[in-house]
């Protein structure tokens, strides 16, 4: 009786109750600015990124060299989900992958301590350059174009100025996780050398390596007068050697060689010296003007939106400095999308809040007993995000729609006690003694009740994985909800009902005429339903037949309706991919970029764009792009053509007339950190052990796309970016001719990589920062295949020989990028449904081309969101068994038996139904919201059918036989479940509506529980009673005779709810009294 004791003592101390639901309000209120704010949780993958570079090496040369040998270390470490990599000329990437679960730092130190134990078996180029092992960011926040205004300044310059002023500041804005820059010309001194000079004197390019690695050094030579010394010494003076270079004019003095007449061969005298760029091999543009990009990448639990303020005042109080004519555009935004649909997603929280009062307001008829149940709502809201902020959670769309759901929950215990207290009023009692006399009859039930609630939710909140994640934070809120909201009803509802509640005086005025019609109506209604019931009791045979019908209608629906993961957004930017034919330059592909810009700059929904050469999502290439494009805000962009499809398809349109290169425009991917480009994304293995070549194993993909794309799942929209016929020369080099000619096979090597490829040699000081400095042929000897046969190679015996006397040229093709997954050699092939399908059918289209067409030892394995959609699917099915499970257990434990919680869970499949079909009519897809309302679907559905068999077990054990129970229940139940039942739709019909940002995600979840819950509660009110009657009758006949006992112990279940015919009448309206009381059978 402990319980009655709590009840009784918030009711006896008025003060007490009013504190304690004040430091609910309170504590919740200074959790809610400490809470982060983001789109969705932060489910993404660790990644921690392994780069290196081995400059002048092509793609199988790194390949072999650098990223196998890396992978062979790297693979199986600790945690690690998977692994992919990319190799291209002179560069290595390699990503490695872990689930959201593992702590990002201890992920970084043990793949860092692998590749240290790679580092010796690397070549020596790749281990001077370094191999930077970082955990990267997966997802871009935002991207800022700089530029200039008037092309006062070129690239470098503006590379450079990023570099010394805005890179490093940004970095430490807090909430920052990185920073990395698109087009980048980062400063290096570039020794560009004529060959023919070179020649005519007896040296090559690495004789000036050399001298410059001799004598551009770095000195400490101590100091004068420094320990040890002889006694006495009363002076030190430290030493400083101007050994390293500094400027251009260092550079050009540089001696390289003596001649025999004691002249000095300067580097000015066989080349020239400029101040350049560590790389050329990426150009960008900011709204068609030459510029770079600054992507904004955000740490892991942190606000993103005080990240992305925090940002923009940084970067206005820097544009301060900016020299004249420089400016800084934001040109791609997440951070806009989040603040816009977390604000749309409040709004629909405050309408469904007051639709919720409204319709408690229409059935209770009393301001004084709608005030109580009203305040509920915020105290379990906020109360629930405190416990939010101490398990680690954010505001976020699946914390908000919690709360939206859980309004049209939280209100029914408060709605229930203060309906009891009334009657009790109109009995004739004080309200002091109305409260305490409710409380000991009703808290069980309330309890109990809640139990059942949270037993769907809490369980859920324990899976594993992504999917686990995404579920974790709705079914948790919803479950810190339904607790505060239960304290509520045990403390503050009977309390304030103490005080506040009495007896009812009939409205008067149009009011009071209003409530009259409004009751009539309600009368008719459940006449109606009496009629109905006993006509279902009585062809209850057909009935169960048209029950099972539903249940094979529920199974049905499940195969029917497509599946998904996220439904995509207008989240408000568009990305693209630019892919020009295999080995054009860099400058082809820059005429494309300009192209692109044009027809972006007449888009008027696109308020800014960002376009990148020389980079792409799968690697980079001088063939390849990117761009971003920042839309203008929704309140502009309000017909369907404005959205983001609408404008996609105007851009892809245009672009498909640029017929120097692909060029497509997309949705960026729901979730943030799970690929690049949306859509689905499987790797394809080569497992043959090299059997296959590379050309082999692109034309088995390529039949695998071309049979998927022939699936009408598909259409057409399945592809890949990898290509294996970019034109390449292949040097093969006679060794025994080198040997006769008694040239160094390693030198001669290094002079080709060298005068071709560039050479890395050491460091110079520019200002308060280390440069690089290399040695490279000029432009104009490096231009054509036939400047490769005027290089000149030396011998030992000091003669020039023309490389053509030693080596062939012969032209091939080959891979621009190679990836690997797990090691293997890979193509990834990438895709999206058509219009009309769900992902989930594009991926079941695309295993099925896999299976009909892959050869033996190739592979498919899913990455990005088709694996999570996957995993998503198979944990779906035990989400719902283990609510059902959960729920029935707590049932079975509190009615002592397994035949009521049977009747009781036979409703949640006619939710499912009434949810899938509003699904299918309204062509959404099931996906992770949708399945987060079939979860709650469980409690809801439960919820009503407890309150038919419950009572109809009381009116058994009163006497009555088991139709004319089951008839009273249904009779003295209508009320409070079609009230009940009407709040909770209501509050979520705003859902269904809804507009703006997030829309997709507010459609999915808001029809699902919608239809769900309006088909649940007509079907159970009548569906319940005629379960009730046939299980219970095959009960009494094969398990025992007698009617149940009514439950024993704190007054929850049949004693509870003795009263409750009376709580059916309205307190206002007298006259209805007698109607309510007389009608039940």
């Amino acid at each position: 009786m402990a319980i009655f004791s709590i009840a009784n003592t918030f009711i006896k101390r008025p003060v007490l109750t009013t504190v304690c639901t004040l430091l609910i309000l309170l504590i919740g209120g200074v959790c809610i600015p400490l809470l982060p704010i983001n789109y969705l949780p932060d489910i993404s993958p660790i990644q921690i990124q392994v780069s290196s570079l081995y400059t002048g090496a092509d793609v199988d040369t790194v390949e072999n060299t650098v990223t196998t040998i890396l992978e062979r270390d790297i693979n199986g470490v600790e945690g690690m989900d998977y692994m992919t990599s990319q190799s291209y000329a002179g560069n290595s990437k390699i990503s490695v992958y872990f689930p959201s679960s593992i702590d990002k730092s201890i992920a970084q130190v043990n793949v860092q301590n692998r590749v240290a134990q790679a580092l010796p078996k690397l070549p020596s180029t790749v281990q001077q350059l370094g191999i930077s092992t970082k955990a990267a960011s997966t997802s871009i926040l935002m991207v800022y174009g700089i530029y200039s205004q008037g092309n006062e300044y070129d690239n470098i310059f503006i590379s450079d100025y990023v570099d010394l002023n805005i890179t490093d500041v940004l970095k430490r804005v807090p909430g920052v996780g990185d920073v990395s820059v698109f087009g980048n010309k980062q400063n290096a001194m570039r020794l560009w050398l004529n060959p023919n000079e070179l020649s005519s004197r007896g040296l090559t390019i690495l004789d000036v390596a050399s001298a410059l690695k001799s004598q551009n050094v770095v000195v400490g030579a101590g100091s004068i007068g420094q320990e040890p010394v002889p006694p006495g010494q009363s002076y030190e003076l430290p030493l400083r050697i101007k050994s390293r270079f500094s400027d251009p004019t260092n550079f050009e003095n540089l001696v390289v060689k003596i001649g025999s007449d004691s002249t000095l061969v300067k580097l000015k005298d066989i080349g020239r010296v400029e101040i350049g760029a560590e790389n050329y091999f990426s150009n960008a543009r900011v709204n068609a003007q030459e510029g770079i990009g600054l992507a904004i990448y955000q740490s892991p639990g942190s606000n993103a939106l005080d990240v992305a303020e925090n940002v923009q005042k940084t970067m206005t109080e820097l544009a301060q400095n900016f020299p004249p004519g420089m400016k800084a555009e934001i040109v791609y935004d997440t951070t806009a999308f989040i603040q816009t649909s977390i604000k749309e997603v409040f709004i629909t929280l405050l309408q469904a809040i007051g639709l919720v009062i409204l319709v408690i307001y229409c059935f209770l008829q009393d301001w004084r007993t709608t005030i109580i149940p009203a305040i509920a709502i915020p105290v379990a809201l906020i109360g629930a995000l405190a416990f939010a902020l101490l398990f680690g959670f954010s505001i976020n769309s699946l914390t908000m729609f919690g709360l939206i759901l859980a309004t049209g929950v939280v209100v029914d215990d408060a709605i229930v006690i203060v309906e009891a207290v009334s009657a009790k009023l109109e009995q004739g009692l004080t309200p002091r003694q109305a409260s305490i006399e409710v409380m000991n009859e009703m808290t069980g039930a309330v309890v109990s009740t809640s139990l059942v609630l949270m037993a769907v939710f809490i369980p859920v909140a324990f899976f594993p994985g992504t999917t686990g994640k995404l579920y974790q934070q709705f079914a948790l809120v919803m479950a810190f909800a339904i607790a505060c909201s239960t304290f509520n009803a045990l403390s503050f509802s009977p309390s304030m009902s103490a005080i506040l509640l009495r007896p009812a005086q009939p409205a008067r005025g149009l009011l009071g005429w209003l409530f009259g019609k409004f009751n009539q109506f309600l009368i008719w209604i459940r006449d109606r339903y009496e009629s109905s019931v006993g006509f279902l009791i009585r062809i209850r045979y057909l009935v169960m037949a048209a029950f099972v019908a539903a249940l094979f209608g529920t199974y049905y629906m499940f195969q029917a309706v497509p599946t998904g993961f996220v439904p995509a957004e207008d989240q408000g930017v568009i990305l693209g991919l630019i892919q020009a034919p295999d080995g054009v330059s860099l400058s082809y592909t820059d005429k494309v970029v300009e192209q692109v810009g044009e027809i972006m700059g007449q888009i008027p929904e696109i308020e800014a764009n960002f376009i990148t050469s020389g980079t792409g999502f799968e690697g980079a290439g001088s063939n390849q792009g990117l761009f971003f494009a920042k839309l203008k805000p929704w309140s502009e962009r309000k017909t369907q053509e404005q959205s983001v499809e609408g404008v996609l398809q105007r851009l892809n349109r245009a672009f498909s007339q640029i017929d120097s290169a692909i060029v497509a425009a997309f949705n960026p991917p729901a979730i943030p950190g799970f690929g690049s480009t949306g859509g689905f994304e499987m790797m394809l293995q080569d497992r043959t052990g090299g059997k296959l070549s590379m050309d082999e194993f692109l034309v088995n993909a390529q039949e695998t796309l071309a049979t998927a794309n022939q699936q009408p799942a598909i259409t057409g929209r399945a592809y890949t970016q990898f290509t294996a016929g970019t034109p390449q020369l292949q040097i093969e080099i006679d060794r025994n001719k080198l040997e006769s000619l008694n040239i160094d096979f390693q030198q001669a090597m290094q002079t080709l990589g060298a005068s071709i490829g560039s050479q890395y040699v050491n460091d110079f000081v520019l200002g308060t920062r280390s440069y690089k400095a290399y040695v490279q042929l000029d432009g104009n000897y490096r231009n054509s295949p036939e400047d490769i046969n005027k290089l000149y190679l030396r011998s030992r015996d000091n003669q020039m020989i023309p490389i053509s006397e030693v080596a062939t040229i012969t032209p091939i093709t080959g891979p621009q990028t190679i990836t690997h997954y797990n090691g293997y050699r890979s193509i990834k092939l990438q895709g999206s449904q058509a219009p009309g399908y769900s992902s989930g059918q594009a991926i079941a289209a695309m295993d099925e081309a896999v299976t009909a067409t892959a050869l033996p030892g190739v592979i498919g394995n899913w990455i990005g969101l088709a694996k999570e959609e996957i995993a998503a699917g198979s944990l779906g099915v035990l989400v719902f068994l283990f609510g059902i499970i959960m729920v029935f257990l707590t049932l079975s434990a509190q009615y002592e038996s397994y035949i009521d919680p049977i009747i009781i869970l036979l409703s949640v499949p006619l939710a499912m139904l009434g949810g899938l079909l509003f699904l299918s009519i309204r062509g959404l897809v099931n996906d992770v919201y949708a399945n987060v309302a079939l979860v709650m679907l469980i409690g809801l559905a439960s919820k009503n059918a407890i309150l038919i068999v419950e009572f109809a077990n009381q009116a058994r054990a009163e006497g009555l036989t088991i139709i004319k129970a089951a008839q009273k229940a249904a009779a003295e139940r209508f009320r409070p479940i079609l009230m009940t039942a009407i709040s909770s739709l209501v509050g979520f019909f705003p859902l269904v509506i809804a507009t703006g940002a997030g829309a997709a995600s507010r459609w999915s979840i808001g029809t699902a529980l919608f239809g769900g819950l309006l088909i649940a509660t007509i079907l159970s009110l009548l569906v319940v009673p005629v379960l009730y009657v046939v299980i219970k009758s095959l009960e009494s006949r094969f398990l025992n005779n007698n009617p149940p006992e009514p439950p024993q112990g704190n007054g929850s279940g049949a004693k509870d709810l003795q009263k409750y015919p009376e709580l059916e009448q309205s307190p206002s309206v007298a006259g209805q009294k007698a109607k309510f009381q007389n009608d039940a059978p």
